[in-house]
């Protein structure tokens, strides 16, 4: 909650409500790109008194979460799982609004079924009755030390999210006074390490350490402490917006709107404007507002990036102004994988594909090593398939089904021409589907496009083409992260993926409340 309303105050007179013109005589922020980070960090900006005006490089609103629509279906473009449904619940409360007033969520069951490249599955859900029954099924010699896993897990919940990811950490005090508790996670070892000790039944240990892959993060390396998805998802659920993500995308945009903020389409930031700092300034540069891809300069008493944060570093802010994120560093980071990502739609439906699937294939350590580590692009693959009609019948004509099938990548440092690639690529997924859980696919297919990690860079400036930002190491999370708060230059803010607390839509919602730690008290520039 912020200090200056409660929800029962409704919107403060300040706002000329509708208008988009934002609150009367504010001081100004401009935030870069409308992704779920952005739009919220823009919501709560108008929520403390700032005239907010989003730029946004695309035609529509989304960023990752974009939508497509042709020949009658509808695709998100990106984030399909809804995991976390009482941040939304918050930011609409803060408003003085009820989220479920203008989206509709449903809870899927299962919440996702994860196939093995033998034939059998594992259907993880929310009831832990099922849950006991599954494991057993599989390994029932594992089902004591599956409860001691769950144990865990919430602890790492208690500790990683409630307790560390609201944290700014925008000093090395931060970091210190978390050590503690990340050393009772034993937060040292990776995801995989920590199932392991838990698990002997080698398909368990899949289904219990592929969450980080959710939000760009080799389950092989990053912390154990991102078991706290498992309890996310426990006390939570896993949902899916009726009309799509998008729906979420469009009511965030309309509670923006109805603050008085307002959203540019088609406006690509060129620059961010830096001039000197003022002498005695412990920063490099004070931002002042961006330059646009066409020349035109808008001034801002401050600047918040949704835009990939790498990116905004290596290509928006000139060097001399950069003390920290060096191109070098920048350089030297590890980024998280890319994606290749199949939409298409069919003249049939397949009403035995749940909602959620992942479509294993026959390695795992290897391939997530090939992904991550060396940087290649195997010929077998793991797959993502997500069918939204399951839920939605409206987003596919009658008697149809809409899909996105994702395949982690490695990002463009493997030098793979994914103009040259592309199709060849999308064939063997076809292939591999149609020879596992959709019959007869290539037949019904009636539309279809692709997106790949040139994709990700050219369109949504992803810097290497990493759909996630940096990747989730230990190394890389938290104060090793890029902070909130710029190290270098004053008045300029991240929110996002690429940020702390990092990615998926949990990690960039609370990127925004974040925010609010370390933004200047609005009557400073009044």
């Amino acid at each position: 909650m912020n200090s200056y309303f409660t929800p029962a105050d409704g919107v403060p007179p300040l706002f000329a409500t509708g208008t988009g013109a934002g609150p009367r005589g504010g001081p100004r922020a401009l935030v870069i790109g409308s992704g779920f980070g952005g739009l919220a960090a823009a919501i709560r900006l108008a929520l403390r008194g700032w005239r907010v005006e989003v730029l946004e490089k695309l035609d529509a609103a989304g960023g990752r979460a974009y939508v497509w629509r042709q020949d009658g279906y509808t695709f998100d473009a990106g984030p399909t799982i809804i995991t976390a449904p009482f941040m939304f619940d918050e930011l609409w409360a803060l408003a003085g609004k009820t989220f479920s007033d203008d989206v509709e969520l449903r809870a899927m069951d299962p919440y996702y079924r994860i196939r093995f490249d033998d034939g059998t599955w594992f259907d993880y859900t929310g009831d832990a009755e099922r849950m006991r029954a599954e494991v057993a099924r599989f390994s029932p010699e594992d089902l004591e030390s599956y409860e001691r896993f769950l144990e865990e897990a919430a602890v790492c919940y208690q500790k990683g999210f409630i307790e560390l990811g609201g944290i700014a950490y925008n000093t090395v005090g931060d970091l210190l006074r978390a050590v503690p508790k990340m050393l009772q996670m034993r937060g040292w070892r990776s995801i995989h390490q920590m199932v392991c000790s838990y698990f002997k039944n080698p398909k368990l240990r899949i289904v219990f350490s592929f969450h980080p892959l959710l939000i760009g993060g080799n389950p092989l390396s990053v912390t154990c402490i991102y078991s706290l998805i498992n309890t996310l998802e426990r006390r939570y659920g896993v949902h899916s917006a009726m009309g799509g993500t998008g729906a979420i995308i469009t009511a965030m945009v309309k509670l923006l709107e109805s603050l008085g903020g307002r959203i540019r389409y088609n406006a690509e930031v060129a620059r961010i404007d830096v001039e000197p700092a003022p002498a005695g300034s412990d920063k490099l540069g004070r931002t002042n507002g961006v330059t646009l891809a066409g020349g035109e300069k808008v001034k801002a008493d401050i600047v918040v990036s949704n835009a990939d944060t790498m990116w905004t570093y290596r290509h928006l802010i000139e060097p001399q102004y950069r003390r920290r994120w060096s191109n070098q560093r920048i350089e030297n980071s590890r980024h998280s994988m890319s994606l290749f990502v199949w939409y298409f739609g069919t003249s049939k439906r397949y009403d035995d594909v749940p909602h959620h699937m992942m479509v294993l294939g026959p390695r795992y350590d290897e391939l997530l090593k090939d992904i991550f580590k060396r940087h290649k692009l195997a010929k077998d693959f793991s797959l993502y398939l997500h069918r939204p009609t399951a839920t939605d019948p409206s987003l596919a004509p009658a008697g149809c089904d809409a899909f996105y099938v994702l395949s982690p990548v490695p990002h463009l440092a493997s030098g793979t021409d994914w103009a040259a690639h592309a199709e060849p690529y999308r064939q063997a997924v076809a292939e591999a589907l149609e020879r596992t859980v959709l019959p007869g696919l290539r037949q019904h297919v009636t539309t279809s496009r692709v997106t790949t990690p040139q994709d990700f860079q050219d369109r949504l400036l992803s810097y290497q083409g990493a759909a996630f930002g940096q990747e989730p190491l230990l190394l890389q999370s938290a104060w090793f992260r890029a902070h909130n708060r710029s190290e270098d230059i004053e008045n300029l803010f991240m929110v996002g993926a690429g940020t702390h607390p990092g990615a998926g839509i949990p990690g960039v919602l609370m990127s925004a409340k974040t925010l609010e730690q370390v933004l200047p008290n609005v009557k400073a520039f009044a």
